[in-house]
């Protein structure tokens, strides 16, 4: 067929233009249209995780709730599996807490610090992580470790000022620094303000008496 000169100057500019950019925009497209591909599977992996993960923190829920070797193993289990496999979860630290406090119920210390011990080191939490450091040393304190303990109430946070002086309170009596329990007591109840542990604080300075 042939072609006056206009319509082949017209054929010859498009044969131009798709030499130039021809491949870059095959590229371009097929970098869109994977892109797109990527983010559907990025959002069905990401549902995908947390499904899974709320499966392994519901096992655990109730594990915690029921007695016995199995339950103790079944706890254990699904707290490694939220650790290892899902750390970056939401389900991950409340799960670890949870175990903690069914360890430690159980009197496996060892089990409960291990648990406080991961939260502490890998959760970034603002709200958990002060938490995991208070229960962690309440266990360092019932296994003697005093100095630990001390350590992990050392730094409070605002909202946790009046439980961490309580906490280093209970440490110190345990080491039978009663001045500077009584101090930590008074703290905490300056920081208690008129909330109602303020009478458990106060029974424990009244319980030191004049000392």
């Amino acid at each position: 067929m042939a072609y006056d000169l206009e319509e082949q100057e017209k054929l010859d500019a498009l044969r131009a233009w798709w030499d130039r950019y021809g491949t870059l925009l095959v590229v371009l497209s097929f970098i869109i249209a994977a892109g797109i591909v990527g983010w559907r599977g990025w959002q069905w992996y990401q549902g995908h995780t947390a499904s899974q993960a709320m499966g392994y923190y519901e096992a655990l829920e109730g594990a915690a709730g029921q007695s016995g070797d199995d339950a103790l193993a079944r706890i254990k289990a699904a707290s490694s599996t939220l650790r290892e496999d899902f750390t970056k979860s939401g389900y991950t630290p409340r799960g670890v807490l949870i175990a903690a406090q069914a360890l430690e119920e159980r009197d496996d210390l060892d089990g409960a610090r291990e648990q406080l011990e991961w939260l502490v080191g890998n959760s970034s939490d603002p709200s958990l992580v002060p938490l995991a450091k208070l229960r962690l040393a309440g266990v360092l304190l019932e296994q003697k470790q005093y100095d630990q303990a001390l350590a992990q109430v050392s730094d409070a946070p605002p909202a946790f000022a009046g439980l961490y002086a309580d906490r280093r309170g209970d440490i110190l009596l345990a080491q039978g620094k009663i001045p500077e329990a009584k101090a930590a007591w008074e703290q905490a109840l300056k920081e208690f303000g008129a909330a109602p542990i303020t009478q458990i604080v106060q029974l424990k300075l009244d319980a030191l008496g004049g000392a």
